[in-house]
């Protein structure tokens, strides 16, 4: 026999059940409302393709299409009055790619790789009279600054022409700004720390590189601000990987695209590879990110050494 007390917790839990069921039930009904199949992302990137220049017809399926839904959440809208945005609103192609191309990176991400960057290939370039460097998929530049920090302390940036791109120019704005919060980016002092004030050939050994001496720190304001050392040097082009010729139509003795070629299918990961591999002199350097490798008939392109690739001349 249930008592009082205990039927009116037994209600109160069951109401309670019930309403977090329905809410499920709700969040899965609109979940379902928002989900892109692979036949509506194809629509969607055949209709962007149409209507603007870019062509996203190759990125990795599962990726793009995360990326789409939480664009539909966010803009509140369904995949069909996204079809319809493209077709009426100019600026909404933009607006799209803005919102579902990847845009994360760190200032000196994996000090590892930098350091090998600073020993294997840099110090190799040093001997050129003149260093062309494309860094491609740049996102908000902190690789950018990276790596000119990095030649300056080889006494290389004087010499070094340095091109950065993205598809996206709403980075690249911010990018050209350098200018980041500090709280939530306190790794970039520890990494600056690994690769500009540690001596990669003795590690009990540091240099007394000071911060200030490429971006001022403002904690009040919660800002890392790039010095004009720095902010006047790369050139930063808005450039589609996909579509694009290679920027300036010049070739360069290194390449870093980290990061970029994951988000791409075998397809068109060959495709940009054979623009690296067009855009480098003979046995220069491309870097990819940790996770990325060069596999299939793109392998024959490049040799790999360590952490970097060398291209190869093809017979």
């Amino acid at each position: 026999m249930i008592h009082f007390y205990q039927k009116k917790f037994f209600n109160a839990k069951f109401i309670s059940n019930f309403a977090s069921l329905k809410l499920r039930t709700n969040n899965y009904q609109i979940l379902k409302q928002i989900m892109v199949t692979q036949r509506e992302k194809e629509i969607i990137l055949y209709k962007l393709k149409k209507s603007s220049n870019y062509d996203l017809t190759n990125y990795a399926a599962k990726s793009i299409i995360r990326r789409i839904e939480r664009f539909i959440i966010n803009e509140n809208i369904s995949s069909s009055e996204l079809l319809l945005k493209l077709s009426d609103d100019n600026g909404f192609a933009d607006n799209l790619v803005e919102n579902i191309t990847v845009n994360t990176t760190d200032l000196f991400r994996d000090p590892d790789i930098w350091t090998f960057l600073r020993l294997n290939v840099l110090n190799r370039l040093a001997e050129k009279n003149k260093i062309n460097i494309w860094l491609a998929g740049v996102s908000k530049g902190q690789e950018v600054y990276s790596l000119m920090m990095l030649l300056n302390e080889l006494s290389l940036l004087e010499k070094s022409h340095i091109i950065a791109t993205d598809i996206n120019q709403k980075v690249l704005d911010e990018a050209k700004k350098g200018e980041y919060k500090y709280r939530h980016n306190l790794d970039y002092l520890s990494n600056f720390d690994k690769v500009i004030k540690k001596n990669p050939l003795n590690h009990t050994e540091t240099f007394d590189v000071d911060y200030n001496k490429y971006f001022e720190i403002n904690k009040e304001k919660d800002i890392i601000k790039m010095k004009d050392i720095l902010l006047k040097k790369a050139v930063f082009i808005k450039h589609d990987l996909v579509i694009d010729n290679t920027p300036n139509y010049s070739k360069f003795d290194l390449i870093i695209c980290r990061n970029v070629l994951i988000y791409f299918n075998e397809i068109l990961q060959a495709e940009v590879l054979k623009k690296f591999h067009n855009s480098l002199f003979e046995k220069s350097f491309l870097l990819l990110g940790i996770h990325e490798s060069i596999l299939g008939e793109s392998s024959s392109l490049f040799t790999k050494k360590g952490k970097i690739y060398i291209k190869q001349e093809i017979i």
